[in-house]
């Protein structure tokens, strides 16, 4: 009750705090990003990103330990498989709210390399977060609508070409790529729209991911599999985070192989297409009901 009555200045303080957090590690990965532009390829260019990795893992332990001191909150986290700092993942997650960005990257410190998210090129503009991945080697993506491909057939395949580019500059150094294969966050509203045959999940795209795996695949040693979860907070986690009403978030993390990858060979491309999104169907129907049991337990 009393945290209820408080929500609105613990909403003010925790959200100022979260901005000067953000402010702080972004001012200064931007800053570094700059110098990064001067240094040549080589030795030195790899040890700068360390510490800028090491900046945004800074990021996320303080903007968790904030969650932790404004919320009564129980994080969950289960690892189902081993983990290295030393290896290639990719992160095939569920996206609720952008707070997940905050625990995915927080969850990688320490356990695996440096996540490397793909952000809507929108993002770019946003204080601190758009420069700070541009900073930190982050592909921004150009989604184009269906109709504006129909008028514009020569942006057709952009996309899949910047995912190319920035996958090249991931096979040197160990590197975590992250893809929210929803496309976008759930809510109600889009589950119905979209008809999802999931109950807790909205319907996957296999486009970026496919060609992240057809263009780095051999490098992956596995796809961790993330479900995140909310349970007591499930319409507007963020807003419950930062009121102090966010009770328990739960990460549940399933190591798994890496599919086959036998395009060039033994596949057309619209065959391995055709192969990866049913073989992320069959991932998203066994998340969902994992997730299930989550909520159930």
């Amino acid at each position: 009750m009393i945290r209820v009555v408080l929500a609105p200045f613990i909403f003010v303080m925790h959200t100022t705090l979260q901005i000067l957090n953000l402010a702080l590690w972004g001012g200064l990965i931007i800053v570094l990003g700059l110098v990064k532009l001067l240094l040549p390829n080589g030795r030195i260019r790899t040890a700068w990103n360390k510490v800028m990795h090491a900046l945004m893992f800074s990021f996320g332990r303080i903007s968790v330990l904030l969650i932790r001191l404004f919320n009564k909150v129980d994080i969950e986290c289960s690892v189902h498989g081993e983990l290295s700092k030393n290896s290639w993942y990719l992160i095939i997650a569920n996206h609720l709210s952008y707070l997940d960005i905050i625990l995915l990257i927080e969850f990688a410190t320490h356990r695996i390399p440096a996540p490397k998210f793909f952000l809507k090129k929108e993002l770019i503009w946003l204080p601190f977060v758009g420069l700070g991945a541009w900073a930190l080697d982050m592909p921004f993506m150009h989604r184009y609508t269906r109709a504006y491909l129909e008028k514009h057939p020569d942006k057709k395949g952009k996309d899949l070409e910047t995912t190319k580019a920035y996958c090249e500059k991931f096979r040197t150094v160990p590197t975590t790529v992250i893809n929210f294969v929803e496309g976008t966050r759930f809510t109600t509203q889009k589950h119905l729209s979209k008809q999802s045959p999931y109950e807790n999940l909205l319907p996957p795209k296999a486009g970026g991911v496919s060609f992240t795996l057809s263009a780095m695949g051999e490098l992956f040693t596995n796809v961790l599999d993330i479900s995140l979860l909310y349970p007591e907070n499930k319409r507007h986690p963020m807003m419950a985070m930062l009121s102090g009403q966010m009770t328990k978030i739960v990460i549940d993390v399933n190591v798994t192989p890496v599919p086959e990858l036998q395009q060039e060979s033994e596949r057309t491309e619209s065959e391995f297409r055709l192969y990866f999104q049913n073989w992320l169907n069959g991932l998203w129907e066994n998340k969902d009901n994992r997730i299930k049991k989550l909520l159930e337990s």
